[in-house]
């Protein structure tokens, strides 16, 4: 998505900044914080390891070790946010932001392993991501979502996403942060 005509007028948020720490509906304490490579990788992976194949979208996240490595190394590199869910020492949730053109503007993806859905982690998760978005400087962020994943789509609405193209195979949402 390039045309910034596509984007809502009206702006979204205010989003909270990680780190949080909140009970989920499950009464599990989730702690939502920036990734870091360096603590935090080996953990995503398993995550990504653990992610039930029937569940991906769009051929994402990929399904073994050495695609997942690829992928990892290019959503969660250069210039891109990052902020991971965390049960204890577990990553149970993971959402970027991957910066796109025109400048501000970034592409979304957000993922949680299946026992954490229908907590409320993913909302969180995507409300701190677009937190920490709009302190790196993105007023601008888009999606692709399948069209017949309501759940997925009514949490994207509930947060501020417009539909701006579902004539396609995906339904595609814009937000503007600022």
């Amino acid at each position: 998505m390039t045309d910034d005509s596509t984007f809502p007028d009206e702006v979204a948020g205010p989003f909270p900044e990680p780190p949080t720490t909140f009970e989920d509906r499950d009464e599990r304490s989730i702690t939502i914080r920036r990734y870091d490579p360096g603590a935090d990788r080996e953990a995503l992976t398993a995550m990504y390891e653990a992610f039930d194949p029937a569940d991906r979208a769009q051929g994402i996240p990929p399904t073994n070790e050495a695609r997942i490595a690829n992928w990892l190394d290019t959503i969660t590199g250069g210039e891109t946010v990052n902020v991971v869910a965390v049960d204890g020492e577990t990553v149970v949730g993971h959402a970027t932001l991957v910066p796109d053109e025109p400048e501000g503007t970034a592409e979304l993806a957000i993922f949680v392993l299946q026992d954490y859905q229908h907590a409320g982690i993913g909302t969180r998760l995507l409300e701190t991501l677009l937190g920490a978005g709009a302190a790196a400087g993105f007023d601008r962020v888009w999606l692709t979502v399948e069209r017949w994943n309501d759940p997925a789509i009514n949490l994207y609405e509930k947060v501020g996403f417009r539909a701006t193209d579902t004539e396609s195979f995906e339904h595609e949402m814009a937000l503007r942060l600022d």
